[in-house]
């Protein structure tokens, strides 16, 4: 199985941005520890961060043109829009499209947070949604999205 990652914008920046918000991991350490996780269950994880609205939606838009000659490239994605997640109907209208299983994915509690926060573009077309767990809620998100692929499967 092959699982994408997509971080959206200021997810670079994990572990020196408001580190009392977001915690004190990377996002390179994020990936690895998912990365390892994935390999013990015989999947592939692949990973894209922007900070360009655009450049996400393409990514994503490539699954579905790739899917026409090679197959599946991506059987799942787990996606932290970031601030995207309160704007963006081109990222919303992109997963449409491709109608790959997803899960949605938060460091912090947005629920806790701004009122503008606790709005999400993609929570209702989500197969899943973590939020408020840190760090944790990415790996918590692969092990739900690789069970659910997996009895897909059978």
């Amino acid at each position: 199985m092959n699982i994408l990652v997509l971080n959206g914008p200021n997810l670079n920046l994990l572990g020196k941005r408001e580190p009392e918000i977001y915690g004190t991991a990377t996002l390179e350490s994020i990936l690895a520890d998912l990365t390892e996780y994935a390999n013990s269950q015989n999947a592939l994880l692949l990973h894209f961060q922007s900070n360009a609205e655009h450049e996400l939606v393409e990514r994503i838009q490539s699954i579905l043109l790739e899917s026409s000659s090679n197959g599946k490239p991506v059987d799942g994605i787990i996606i932290n829009p970031a601030a995207f997640t309160h704007t963006s109907v081109a990222i919303r209208d992109a997963l449409l499209a491709v109608a790959v299983p997803f899960i949605e994915v938060h460091l912090s509690n947005v629920h806790k947070r701004e009122a503008f926060r606790q709005h999400s573009y993609f929570s209702d077309i989500a197969d899943g949604v973590v939020v408020g767990l840190g760090e944790q809620g990415y790996r918590f998100a692969l092990e739900a999205l690789l069970h659910k692929l997996k009895l897909q499967q059978s």
